[in-house]
Parts: structure tokens; C-alpha cells; sequence
């Protein structure tokens, strides 16, 4: 028989195992709750994807720009029946209508793009500034998620030090797509601009997901503050009773 220390010393590394296995799921579950998953991309690519290729096609803005956001009308409608969240839809549509709207006023099919590339610079900002500021966005968006809302800012700072690893590399990445696509949308052709817009709207986005998770994965577990306020208001009622 194992002597009973050296079974522990065994063992030991499995628990750790499995725990680190655990939270990287946890972790993983969260990610794709917080950024859409596969539909939240699908919502996000096609209609715009569509746009171009009617565009390419066509030459002309009516058309395609009516048929993107009928096709982000139709996604919008297919998350209600079936009663999904439809936070990542709306967000599609919102897009979509404020890119019709600028190229239906200036004529310009590259304007379809513009309420985008704008968001994703503005959101670049946001991501850096808040990380140099101490505040994380990243941690502001997922703490809810993971249940910790803002316990990471002072009980946990090896998980604010990852929230900012991760807000830095959301606010890099977005930065280099826009130092891409600007220069596009001033001096190049038309159907190329909006080709490149498409194919780069994955990518970068999954290498983001990808270094957060990597970030998240090896950092501490959260801390569950709902837990915590409700095993509060338990120890209360049974002093209370």
C-alpha cells in the first residue's frame, strides 16, 4: 500500500490539474457568453460580406446596402423566436443601419464601413487608456460575467494584472486593423477597401479572444462575490430565526 504522504504528493498534482482544467473551461464559457461566439462573429461578418460582394458585382450602393441590413433584420427577428440574447444582434444592426445611412448620404459605398472603423478605434482608445489608468475595460466587461464584478481591482491583483495583459493586447491589435484600413479608405480602390475590411474582421478579433483566455487561464480563479452576498444573507436569516 502507498504510504498516505506520498498518495497525497501523488495525487496532488491531479487535483491541481483538474482545477486548472476547470477554470480554464469556466474561463472559456465566459468568453464566449461575453463576445457573441461563433453566431456573434457570423451576425457581425455577413452582412457586411454581402454588401461587398453585391457591391463588387453591382457598382452600386442601393442594393446591397438595403439587402445588408434586411439580412441584420432577419438575425435580429431569428434571436427573438427563439428567445437568445440579442445584445451581439442589435449591436449588428446598429452598424449596419449607421453604415447605409452614411454611404446612402455621401454616395460612397466605403462610408458603409466608416461608423465601424470609427467604433474600432474608439474602442482601441478606450482599451489602452483605461488600462494605463488602472481600470481595465476588460475587467469592467467581464467581471459581472465571471461574477466578480470589481473584487479584481483591490482582493485580487493577479487577476487585474491579467484584465490589463489582456486590454493591452485588445487595444494593440485593434490599433494595428485601423492603421490598415484608414490608409485604405482614403487612397484605395473601392471594392478592395471593403474586401480587406471583411477578411480582417476575424482575425484580429479571434487572436484577441485567444491572448485574453490565454491571459485569464493562468491567472487567478474570481472571486464569486454573488456567492458571497448570498451566503451573507443566509448567515443573516438564520441569526435573525
Amino acid at each position: 500500500m502507498t504510504p498516505p504522504d506520498k498518495q497525497t504528493e501523488a495525487e496532488a498534482p491531479d487535483g491541481r490539474q483538474a482545477g486548472a482544467a476547470g477554470s480554464q473551461a469556466v474561463t472559456e464559457a465566459a468568453l464566449f457568453e461575453a463576445f457573441g461566439g461563433v453566431r456573434g462573429l457570423v451576425e457581425t461578418t455577413v452582412p457586411g460580406l454581402v454588401f461587398i460582394a453585391m457591391y463588387t458585382v453591382t457598382q452600386d450602393i442601393h442594393l446591397p446596402a438595403i439587402t445588408a441590413l434586411a439580412i441584420s433584420a432577419v438575425m435580429v427577428v431569428f434571436r427573438l423566436f427563439r428567445k437568445d440574447t440579442v445584445k451581439h444582434a442589435f449591436s449588428g444592426i446598429f452598424g449596419v443601419g449607421f453604415g447605409v445611412l452614411f454611404a446612402m448620404m455621401t454616395g460612397n459605398a466605403k462610408d458603409f464601413y466608416l461608423p465601424g472603423m470609427l467604433y474600432t478605434l474608439g474602442l482601441a482608445l478606450a482599451y489602452l487608456v483605461t488600462s494605463m489608468a488602472g481600470v481595465p475595460l476588460l475587467g469592467l466587461v467581464l467581471g459581472p460575467v465571471f461574477k466578480e464584478n470589481l473584487s479584481w481591482r483591490k482582493r485580487n491583483p493577479g487577476r487585474k494584472k491579467a484584465y490589463t495583459k489582456a486590454s493591452y493586447a485588445w487595444g494593440l491589435i485593434l490599433l494595428g486593423k485601423c492603421a490598415v484600413l484608414f490608409p485604405l479608405y482614403f487612397w484605395g480602390d473601392t471594392t478592395q477597401f471593403g474586401w480587406v475590411t471583411v477578411i480582417l474582421k476575424i482575425p484580429p478579433f479571434l487572436l484577441a479572444v485567444y491572448l485574453t483566455w490565454i491571459f485569464l487561464a493562468k491567472a487567478p480563479p474570481p472571486i464569486n462575490v454573488i456567492a458571497e452576498m448570498e451566503a451573507e444573507e443566509e448567515a443573516a436569516k438564520a441569526a435573525s430565526s
